[in-house]
């Protein structure tokens, strides 16, 4: 049976495939405040901002590819019941071929229901733009399918079952600054081996069983797999 190898995934990981990270210098995110493109408050003063600047998220994933690190994730699916969580809204995991994603934070190419969040829509290359206006096939107003700051993370207990499955648990490209999902490491289980991939890790003296690969995400990915297959 193979052992469970559960992934929590940042920015890092996508940054090499040119997608910018979140969290840039003063607070901006593609010379935006943050919350005003990524906040519910920001969602309910200026509908339509937000609107675009997603349109123009999904229009740059488009020049995106997968890369290295996460082509490895799937490689690793020959050895491993492989699991990803990530902090990520673009489908980077998904185009590469990991199998099982979970996304804590949404994701760009989905629109979700104003008035039932349960309900999804899938976009497609055709159809990367929506506006204040968009409904659903069910009739619904529209909004971009992401968690916003000043919301639930709904995927977190989930999340935190996974992380608590887990054989051997691995960080890869965050800062562990976002809760809740930097609080995963806290969810595995005693004595499971921990791996913190980030070429800038974050101090982390209360985690036991941790060994940190100060690499980016490509690079230390081929330690990674290189120690988990006995070969480093």
């Amino acid at each position: 049976m193979k052992k469970k190898l559960v992934i929590s995934s940042g920015a890092g990981i996508s940054a090499e495939s040119g997608i910018k990270t979140f969290r840039d210098a003063g607070g901006l995110w593609e010379n935006y405040p943050v919350m005003d493109v990524a906040s519910a408050d920001g969602f309910a003063r200026n509908p339509k901002l937000v609107h675009d600047f997603y349109n123009q998220r999904r229009r740059d994933l488009q020049k995106a590819e997968p890369n290295a690190a996460h082509k490895a994730l799937v490689d690793l699916e020959k050895d491993f019941d492989v699991y990803v969580i990530t902090q990520n809204v673009d489908d980077l995991h998904e185009r590469a071929g990991s199998k099982n994603v979970l996304h804590l934070h949404g994701e760009l190419m989905k629109i979700r229901s104003i008035s039932d969040p349960d309900y999804i829509e899938s976009l497609d290359i055709e159809h990367l733009e929506t506006t204040p206006q968009t409904r659903g096939k069910n009739g619904d107003l529209m909004r971009p399918h992401i968690v916003f700051f000043q919301e639930a993370v709904p995927n977190i207990e989930k999340a935190a079952e996974l992380a608590h499955e887990a054989d051997i648990f691995v960080v890869i490209g965050t800062s562990l600054a976002v809760y809740p999902a930097a609080s995963l490491l806290y969810y595995v289980r005693k004595g499971v081996p921990i791996y913190y991939i980030d070429p800038n890790p974050a101090a982390t003296p209360d985690i036991p069983n941790l060994t940190v690969i100060p690499e980016i995400a490509s690079k230390g990915l081929q330690t990674l797999v290189a120690k988990l297959r006995g070969e480093g």
